[in-house]
């Protein structure tokens, strides 16, 4: 017993022992005369609870409760259910941790029972009380566990997101689009050269011999297309600054300026319509003033108007942005990158008849390049006036077009050791010149057949563009927004660009064709008077503009698409508005008429009437 053992083996037992469990040394005490069971326990039938024959009810009285405050009207039924649900939870939880707890109190108990086993006589029988204080103590410590991981894991809310996925944002628009197009009479159809079909497909001999012309771009018939314009996106806060983004798109074909589809195109008949990757980066930001992207990203330098950029380009490569308020109000601003445009072929080379012109031979690396830099001031006056301004240089390498060297051309199938300088995209309006220096020799009449040509840009483009936006508030919900870009291509060289030149050519009053009239500036002038930005029911906005943007001031491939079908050496108006007619549901209405500046006579209206969602 207890209080009879020697002094040495009650001093042995652990602490732990002592605390969480009583012993008692009772050799057959604890049984009583009938056989060891209890008086009271003798017949337990006697104190069960009869079966009931009535209606069921529910077995949790707050459940009960909540269902008679429904009926008496106090309570909705969702009320009702978001009550029931969290009593269910919070239930459950208590539950779980009662549960746990009753075992951890198994377990200390056992441990009781093997220390207190080597401190009592052989033969001794232990009867373990764990303290009701100490039960209380170890159900709220699990409680608390138990929540902590019901919260962190979301497994006592079903429904409810596990902790990654908050922090996932996916986002996305939805455009249908009718467009218009109408050409007044006057236009060359056999001026309009379509370059880029050339160059993406098999040469065109340009021999006096070949009877056909070249593939030329629609100048005279007019359109309507209903289209539509599908993006889905998803950004990921990852850790410590980093984020990733990647966007799907749709489209008619991979074109780095266009998301649209053009309902039945593709081979009609409902046929589906294909999804390209939009945007796919990842992104470092240490703090909130400094940016730095690598992958296909968005436009990362300033741009307030579409004279330069098609305003959903995306860019590949490495970016850099940062600003820093230098005094309240006034942020200066950079931003900075290296954009591989094209990347040669691994496996791109000749492979001629061994017997005539010797081993197959691989071309050397034609890669292209945007190395591009911008900084610019934003100041913001007062509440109702702010303004921007920026300069950006952007240096394009490796586009423009190199003769190759001497060769040989029998079919539309040869090549020539610089066919990778051509673009491998295009719109309309730089200018052109014949890439290949075919040699004359029997296999082509000495020049007088089989002259298959690609063209390679006759320009460099190292151009500088100015930008500037001023923003009135005064007249709040309303803005008045003025703005503006310059372009000058700084690598420009007529001299050069004229003796190659095989478009872009002065008409003349006899039909002839006279000298090179391309030019290398440009301008766009806008104004918007309105809300900024359309998200609300009867939000509204107008705006108009010119603009003019000369044959190889900027390649044509990268500008906007929509405005005179896309390119360059085009001038002319642009006016339209937007509805509000919806939480961020609106629709748009833009007229743009465009001209040729240099070149064989080209015009033609475009009308758009959009019906945008965005989410």
């Amino acid at each position: 017993m207890f209080e009879k053992m020697p002094v040495a083996r009650r001093r042995s037992l652990p602490l732990a022992a002592s605390l969480f469990a009583f012993t008692f040394v009772a050799p057959a005490l604890a049984q009583d005369a009938d056989g060891g069971v209890p008086k009271e326990g003798k017949n337990p039938e006697s104190k069960r609870p009869a079966l009931s024959h009535g209606r069921r009810t529910s077995p949790n009285a707050t459940v009960n409760l909540v269902n008679l405050l429904v009926a008496q009207g106090v309570l909705t039924e969702e009320q009702a259910h978001s009550l029931i649900k969290q009593a269910e939870d919070e239930a459950y939880i208590q539950q779980q941790a009662t549960k746990d707890a009753t075992a951890k109190a198994g377990e200390a108990a056992k441990a009781a029972i093997t220390v207190a086993a080597t401190a009592t006589p052989a033969g001794a029988k232990h009867v373990t009380y764990v303290p009701e204080i100490v039960k209380r103590q170890l159900r709220e410590d699990l409680k608390r566990e138990v929540m902590a991981q019901a919260e962190k894991e979301n497994w006592a809310s079903p429904g409810k997101f596990p902790e990654w996925a908050s922090r996932i944002r996916f986002y996305g628009d939805m455009r249908l689009r009718y467009r218009g197009i109408y050409y007044p009479t006057g236009n060359d159809q056999g001026g309009a050269v379509n370059f880029n079909a050339i160059n993406t497909g098999s040469p065109y001999d340009v021999s006096a011999a070949n009877p056909y012309h070249p593939p030329t771009l629609n100048v005279t018939e007019e359109r309507s297309q209903f289209r539509f314009r599908g993006r889905l996106g998803m950004v990921a806060d990852l850790s410590d600054g980093f984020t990733a983004g990647l966007r799907i798109a749709g489209g008619e074909n991979n074109s780095p300026v266009s998301q649209n589809q053009t309902f039945g195109l593709n081979g009609g008949n409902f046929s589906k319509y294909s999804l390209w990757i939009d945007r796919a980066y990842m992104k470092y930001q240490p703090r909130e003033e400094v940016s730095i992207t690598v992958g296909r990203m968005d436009n990362p330098f300033w741009s307030p108007t579409d004279l330069v950029w098609y305003r959903d380009i995306g860019f590949d490569g490495f970016a850099a942005q940062g600003r820093y308020e230098i005094v309240e109000g006034v942020t200066p601003f950079v931003a900075g990158g290296a954009f591989p445009i094209f990347n040669t072929d691994l496996n791109a080379g000749i492979n001629l008849p061994a017997y005539d012109y010797g081993p197959p031979t691989k071309l050397r690396s034609y890669d292209k390049w945007l190395f591009a830099g911008q900084v610019g001031l934003a100041a913001k006056i007062d509440e109702d006036y702010s303004a921007r301004f920026a300069v950006a240089y952007y240096d394009f390498t490796n586009v423009k077009g190199r003769q190759s060297s001497p060769c040989i051309v029998v079919s539309a199938s040869d090549v020539c050791d610089t066919d990778l300088t051509r673009p491998s995209f295009a719109q309309r309006g730089n200018t052109y010149f014949a890439l290949r220096n075919i040699i004359a020799d029997t296999y082509n009449s000495y020049g007088t057949t089989s002259q298959y040509q690609y063209l390679g840009l006759a320009a460099q483009f190292r151009p500088v563009v100015a930008s500037g936006e001023i923003d009135i508030g005064s007249f709040h919900p309303a803005h008045i927004v003025l703005n503006g870009e310059y372009i000058v291509n700084t690598a420009f060289d007529r001299g050069s660009i004229a003796a190659l030149a095989v478009n872009n050519l002065k008409g003349t009053v006899d039909g002839s064709v006279g000298p090179y009239n391309g030019g290398a500036r440009g301008y766009l002038a806008q104004a918007t008077v309105g809300h900024k930005q359309i998200r609300h029911l009867w939000d509204w906005s107008v705006f108009g503009g010119y603009k003019y943007l000369q044959s190889d001031a900027m390649i044509d491939a990268f500008v906007d698409s929509d405005f005179g079908l896309g390119g360059t050496n085009l001038k002319g108006y642009f006016l339209g508005g937007n509805l509000g007619v919806g939480e961020n549901v609106w629709l748009g209405m833009r007229w743009m008429s465009a001209n040729n500046i240099a070149g064989s006579p080209y015009a033609v209206d475009v009308l758009h009437v959009d019906l945008n969602g965005k989410f």
